[in-house]
């Protein structure tokens, strides 16, 4: 069985009043030097007007990834 995938999803207002979901990733095999511990792996195309919308569209991304047996190779 493939290992589970350390994923994240966070939420950042890029301009005022306009937020913005990202998808990362860990590297693999992990990077000790890298700066960022995390590759993005997907973000929204749009902008939302408040934090709640934008984390509610990023979950619902992550959800159609994982499907029935969660993040193992998804």
């Amino acid at each position: 069985m493939p290992a589970l995938r350390t994923l994240a999803l966070t939420v950042h207002e890029l301009e005022q009043g306009e937020f913005h979901w990202l998808l990362m990733e860990t590297q693999s095999p992990p990077d000790l030097q890298a700066t960022q511990p995390y590759l993005p792996l997907a973000a929204g195309e749009r902008p939302h007007a408040n934090y709640r919308t934008a984390l509610l569209e990023g979950m619902g991304t992550l959800r159609r990834m994982a499907g029935t047996n969660g993040p193992r190779g998804c």
